[in-house]
């Protein structure tokens, strides 16, 4: 099995193939010359029918006054009395579209090129008017937000389920690629300082952040039904593996492995375990306790993670000598449980079964939800306090527990323990 992965190791994002039944055309820039053929072929296909539609096409006029500009208020007028919606105007804005309206624009602004540079056929409302680059974000976004279907979210704004789907993937492809600045490794200076937040606010020296894992469950047609995509809940689903700083802002995401994957497994397959084993990663300054003792960057992971010299994760033992350590690697992990709660309840169409979804696009659907949930903190935006969820991110998933144990990984645990107990 030699799934599809995308992460992005340094503001940069890998793709991996899917499994045999997917490998007929390697998404996202690689291509073999059958699938270049392909691609000629259906462009070729493509310009012949948009030929074959200049009549219809031309009918409307490309005068933005024609464009549907007032899209917020109609918008508005027909789902404000829907039930749990504000009463303000602004803070409805925010409800729905999970983002401020100078938040909204920025975001419009990353993606109105590419939105306008393609034919505007197909993206007309029931009024006649196409569609503004406002409209059409606004649709992809909602529908992200809400995870309702295209024919709910089409209602909503007056326009059809095939517009819905054509808008929502045409900013998915568009965000994708605009919007890569928002989610990069720390440059040094940026880890140096997350690693003094963590200290000051959990104690713990040297960290550089937390690490979790969350599955997004689907249903499959059972031509594509497998046991590497069967969790240990008996449900399809798909990985996504994020490693956040104190802010709760992602640095790093792999997603694109099948649900059936151990946890373990999962961070051995992604490109964060091969740069930071192989020292392109947290390898900045080390911090000396004393001669033999000294405390090397790390991020802080849960039981289902092994205990590495660059993860640590906490101790079985409630003993009162590893108390305080605990405690302290509880208060950090939880940031990484309360940001993939925050990132399903602002994007619910992460939290709720996907319908078929295509394996191959999945990790870009993924990938835009935490751009914007990034976009969101790094824009000093709020969210609305109804979206985020409770409970957990992954609930009635347990965990499973990883039993590998690295010496050095033992030793940097073992010092940062010390540390915490020398400081009580």
């Amino acid at each position: 099995m030699d799934p599809k992965a995308a992460c992005i190791p340094s503001s940069k994002i890998e793709f991996k193939k899917l499994s045999a039944m997917d490998r007929q055309g390697i998404y996202n820039g690689s291509s073999s010359n059958e699938t270049s053929k392909k691609k000629k072929k259906n462009k070729k296909n493509a310009s012949n029918k948009l030929k074959k539609k200049t009549k219809t096409v031309n009918s409307v006029p490309l005068d933005p006054k024609n464009s549907d500009s007032e899209w917020w208020d109609t918008f508005w007028h027909k789902n404000s009395s829907n039930p749990g919606s504000p009463e303000d105007k602004d803070e409805g804005f925010r409800y729905f579209f999970r983002v401020s309206k100078e938040t909204f624009e920025y975001i419009c602004s990353l993606v109105r090129e590419d939105l306008i540079s393609r034919p505007p056929s197909g993206l007309i409302n029931i009024e006649g008017r196409l569609l503004s680059v406002e409209k059409q974000v606004a649709i992809a976004i909602r529908r992200l937000a809400s995870g309702e279907s295209q024919v709910s979210v089409g209602a909503s704004f007056g326009v059809g389920q095939s517009t819905v789907s054509q808008v929502t993937w045409r900013f998915i492809e568009a965000l994708e690629e605009r919007a890569k600045h928002h989610l990069k490794w720390p440059d040094r200076d940026r880890m140096e300082e997350i690693k003094s937040k963590f200290e000051k606010s959990f104690g713990l020296p040297n960290c550089c952040g937390a690490i979790d894992s969350t599955h997004i469950v689907m249903t499959l047609p059972a031509v594509e039904t497998s046991d590497d995509w069967c969790d240990q809940e008996k449900n399809y689903s798909m990985f996504l593996q994020g490693v956040v700083d104190h802010e709760m802002r992602f640095l790093d995401i792999v997603t694109g492995w099948p649900g059936g994957m151990t946890v373990s497994r999962l961070l051995k397959c992604s490109g964060f375990y091969k740069l930071c084993e192989g020292g392109e990663r947290l390898n900045g300054n080390v911090r000396k306790l004393s001669e033999s003792a000294e405390i090397r960057e790390y991020v802080v992971g849960g039981n289902s993670y092994p205990l590495l010299p660059w993860l640590v994760t906490p101790y079985e033992d409630t003993l009162s000598s590893f108390s305080a350590f605990n405690m302290s690697h509880e208060a950090a992990r939880v940031l990484a449980v309360r940001t993939f709660l925050q990132l399903k309840g602002s994007w619910r169409i992460l939290n709720k079964v996907m319908w078929r979804p295509d394996k191959r696009k999945l990790p870009s659907i993924i990938l835009v939800c935490c751009l914007l949930h990034n976009i969101i903190i790094d824009s000093g935006d709020r969210l609305h306090p109804d979206v985020e969820l409770s409970g957990h991110h992954d609930s009635g998933y347990g965990e499973v527990r990883c039993k590998l144990i690295n010496p050095r990984g033992k030793t940097l645990r073992e010092n940062i323990a010390k540390y915490l107990q020398q400081r009580k």
